[in-house]
């Protein structure tokens, strides 16, 4: 039976089928002739917090800082636009609110991470696809910052990107902010997506810019060495693989000791990637945090169509400039190509329309993570 929600002012939406669920809530296609979708979250820590904290992002969707980040085409943030309850759910109804639907400009940012997956659903990306990718959400999260927004939960569920590399974000809901003198805090987390310093604290704690620099550096690892994240591999020293955390802790990294870990023969070579990036991975994982300002502005440098090369032998085959030889090519003759060709067989009619290939940055990656909208 489909559900109806309300919100204040006395609008009625219906919900048809469930889309999506996370740790917190669950998100429902709308109906409606606008691309909707709505998140209820049913046991909130705190209800009248919560209904508080959806209040204030509706509200200040008409504030400059806001509509500064809501400008764009196509949308880069999933912003609640009504708080909602649904009162068929319990006895005391349950709260949520309606928000733009990313499957409409986008697919899950997980698409682009895995080779197989992005084969068929994102058949043109390139490495430069993925380069687009993390610049265009270090831009996002730069911009976030700047207009006074912590994201804390960053990670690919919340993701969502376009077959050019644009990325959009959602679970807006789990920001952490300040509105009028109000600090509405962030708590959520998700393993192997989080800083150093917050894993292990209690349920809570807050997150700050540079915890979300931490694990933009992780992202953008992964989005450029086709999935691979920056702490996985066992431990060198013979011990049992328990998480990408405990390696995190450990700082089992081969970016930062070659040694620490032992990775099989198809991951990506370390020096796939152009040394100013090498040099900011090495400062984000073990030093002091490069910003996501400072990640845009070598992104874009790298991105720089001068600054690639594309390989004789495949048009997918995409790689920095500063290597003399494909690296794609390297892994393909161990059977792991990290871009192989097109699917041969035709995409479903739910499928993102290939491009094709663009001489500017395009992006293409490999993560971990369902897919689809989480709640």
């Amino acid at each position: 039976m489909a559900l109806t929600v309300v919100s204040g002012s006395g609008h009625t939406w219906r919900l048809t089928e469930q889309i999506g669920a996370g740790s917190e809530g669950i998100v429902y296609a709308v109906d409606d002739a606008r691309p909707l979708v709505a998140k209820l979250v049913p046991a909130p820590r705190d209800p009248a917090a919560y209904r508080r904290r959806i209040a204030r992002l509706v509200r200040q969707r008409r504030e400059p800082r806001a509509v500064r980040l809501l400008s764009a085409t196509p949308a880069r943030v999933a912003w609640p636009l009504a708080g909602v309850r649904a009162g068929g759910l319990g006895a005391e109804g349950v709260d949520g609110y309606v928000m733009t639907d990313m499957r409409h400009a986008h697919q899950p940012f997980a698409h682009l991470l895995t080779p197989q997956v992005r084969q068929r659903l994102l058949s043109r990306a390139t490495w430069a696809t993925g380069l687009a990718a993390a610049l265009s959400l270090a831009r996002l999260l730069a911009d976030l910052h700047a207009e006074g927004y912590v994201v804390g939960d960053l990670k690919p569920d919340n993701l969502w990107v376009d077959a050019y590399g644009r990325v959009g974000i959602a679970d807006a809901d789990s920001w952490q902010f300040t509105d009028g003198g109000e600090v509405f805090p962030g708590r959520m987390g998700s393993p192997g997506h989080t800083a150093p310093e917050r894993i292990g604290t209690p349920a809570g704690t807050p997150p700050d810019r540079a915890s979300d620099e931490f694990v933009l550096a992780v992202l953008i690892h992964q989005l450029l060495m086709c999935g691979l994240h920056p702490f996985a591999g066992h431990p060198a020293s013979g011990g049992d693989y328990l998480s990408y955390d405990d390696n995190v802790l450990h700082r089992r990294c081969r970016l930062l000791d070659r040694a620490s870990v032992v990775l099989p023969r198809s991951a990506p070579p370390v020096d796939l990637l152009p040394h100013r990036l090498t040099a900011l991975f090495r400062a984000a994982f073990g030093g002091v945090r490069p910003t996501a300002s400072a990640w845009a502005r070598a992104l874009s440098a790298e991105a720089d169509p001068a600054r690639l090369r594309t390989c004789r032998r495949g048009p997918l085959h995409v790689h920095t400039a500063e290597r003399p030889w494909c690296p794609w090519c390297d892994l393909a003759e161990r059977g792991a190509d990290g871009y192989p060709a097109p699917a041969v067989r035709p995409l479903p009619d739910d499928s993102v329309p290939d491009p094709g290939v663009t001489k500017g940055p395009q992006a293409a990656t490999d993560v971990k993570g369902r897919a689809g909208w989480q709640g």
